[in-house]
């Protein structure tokens, strides 16, 4: 075992893993067996909350933990994420109600919001900047594995066991993590202030209100209320005033949750720009892909609920070599090459039509994977090799939460791109249609595009004749295809300003071991000879 500085680094790496991979598994792994849960509680009104109330506690609490655990040290916080982890999913299994299983699911969140972001800072912590090279691109791949197996882990377990075990399985894996961190970190004091803690309470006061506000705005607008209304502008208002208070509370804080001085340095704000635009593409995009393949190509439901494999799959061995490629060479080749590779990928999916294959849509998404996989771990590797351990806390939880706020805007704005551009090809397709029977159906379906995706997945709840019903088919899969075009060059736009960010990064790049080193003796042998330095 290697042991130092008090930290046996096997035993943290294991705890690491287990608790991040668990995590991140929670986050894939309940969709799969919503219908089930719903069918049993009988929540259909509000079960979206089951996933809402997770994402908006954990990217809430994600700014905050990591400046706590520049106060207070990591090891304190990272068992107290998986102890809320822990509990949240054991209440989660008790649930008798969708309401019960949505308070707990948010309390759950909590938990997942500060295992992740203080996972990658442990890394950042005990290993050297070549280290964490190697660690964060596998800690990424990991990420991405969790995104494959999730669904098939989740159909395995409600299948053979009970919806329940979802959550059940993360207490004694949880409860694993949190041992071999306290026993690997016995000594630790990584990250602890030396001075007395000040907590910034006003700005964590305004700063969760504020994003919770937000992402309630950005996950229910023109769904739950129209985006140009009372409900809307109270949201976003209230979101926008208490963002601005936080802005001016941070200025004057003596430890600020978000240092806004570290915008001034050149990596941390464009490494964050560009996860930003990297989360606005990416999730916003993707969550289309499978709707895709199953209305348009015509692959079953459990073939579509696999779709995204060849892409994560891609997307985890590029992230093993991104790590591998940052030894020799610079940030900014390394974010420009994934982010131009991202953009071919996302250019190849906006080709798609009715007349694809499904090898070739597998075929572009592994394209479109292995750019965001060169990017993502990059991204982390970056921003924590230009701080001091004492802000490793602060920045790396940034670079995680504006990826993370960046996904959740991605797909609102693409979902409103995808109604709106429906609505519009619908009418289109009706305008050109020449048999009057079909089109007078069309004329009814342009204006329930809601019932479009089921019609093309079912086609016989159209009642109509065999003829016109095929026609009628055909106009909504063209429109519908030709919306997915207009999405995927949507997110287009974002990749694109994401290179020009990623050129901008600058010509840092990762210091070997061995020139750390060096330049260790020559500033001792300075120090020590001060005639050296003449």
């Amino acid at each position: 075992m290697t042991v130092q500085q008090g930290i046996n680094r096997r035993l943290v790496l294991t705890g690491l893993i287990i608790g991040m991979f668990f995590s991140a598994l929670e986050q894939t792994v309940v969709g799969t067996a919503m219908p089930t849960i719903i069918a049993e509680l009988n929540g259909f009104s509000i079960f979206a909350w089951v996933t809402t109330a997770y994402l908006i506690t954990s990217t809430s609490v994600t700014p905050i933990v990591g400046k706590l655990s520049d106060l207070y040290g990591r090891r304190l916080l990272y068992l107290i994420g998986v102890i809320i982890f822990i509990i949240g999913s054991g209440l989660c299994a008790t649930a008798t109600s969708m309401e019960q299983l949505v308070l707990y699911r948010g309390l759950q969140g909590i938990g997942g919001g500060m295992i992740m972001p203080l996972s990658q800072t442990i890394i950042g912590d005990i290993f050297t900047a070549e280290q964490r090279a190697k660690w964060q691109g596998v800690f990424g791949a990991l990420f991405g594995l969790s995104s494959v197996i999730g669904p098939f882990i989740g159909g395995f377990i409600v299948d053979t066991i009970s919806w329940h075990w979802i959550f059940l399985i993360n207490v004694p894996f949880g409860l694993l993590s949190a041992l071999l961190l306290f026993v690997g970190l016995k000594y630790e004091n990584i990250g602890r202030s030396k001075e007395k803690v000040s907590i910034d309470y006003l700005g964590i006061m305004t700063l969760i209100p504020a994003l919770v506000l937000l992402l309630l705005g950005l996950n229910f607008g023109g769904d739950k209320f129209d985006w140009v209304s009372g409900t809307s502008f109270l949201l976003f208002g209230g979101s926008l005033l208490l963002l601005l208070v936080f802005g001016f509370i941070e200025k004057k804080a003596k430890e600020p949750i978000l240092d806004l001085s570290l915008f001034k340095n050149r990596v941390f704000a464009t490494t964050n720009a560009l996860g930003f635009l990297l989360g606005l593409g990416m999730f916003g995009a993707i969550m289309f892909v499978p709707m895709f393949m199953q209305g348009i190509l015509g692959v079953t439901p459990t073939q579509a609920g696999s779709t995204m494999t060849p892409m994560m799959i891609a997307l985890i061995t590029a992230s093993v070599i991104g790590g591998r490629l940052l030894l020799k060479l610079k940030y900014r080749t390394v974010l420009t090459m994934g982010m131009v590779i991202t953009l071919v990928g996302f250019f190849l999916m906006s080709t798609m039509g009715p007349s694809s294959k499904v090898f070739t849509a597998y075929l572009f998404m592994i394209v479109m994977g292995f750019g965001m996989g060169l990017v993502m771990p990059t991204l982390m590797i970056a921003v924590q090799n230009e701080f001091p351990k004492s802000k490793l806390g602060a920045v790396t939880s940034a670079s995680t939460f504006f990826r993370s706020i960046g996904g959740t805007i991605g797909i609102t704005v693409l979902n409103a791109v995808m109604n709106q551009s429906l609505q519009g090809n619908m009418k289109e397709v009706t305008e050109q249609q020449q048999n009057p029977a079909a089109g007078q159906i069309l004329a009814i379906l342009s204006e329930k595009t809601d019932a479009l995706f089921g019609l093309l997945v079912t086609p016989s709840l159209l009642q109509a004749p065999k003829e016109i019903g095929s026609i009628v088919i055909a106009s909504i899969e063209t429109a519908w295809s030709d919306s997915f075009t207009t999405v995927f060059l949507t997110g287009l736009v974002f990749i694109s300003i994401g290179v020009g960010v990623a050129l901008s990064v600058g010509n840092g790049k990762i210091k070997r071991d061995k020139e750390l080193k060096a330049e260790q003796e020559e500033a001792e042998g300075t120090k020590l000879n001060p005639a050296y330095s003449e």
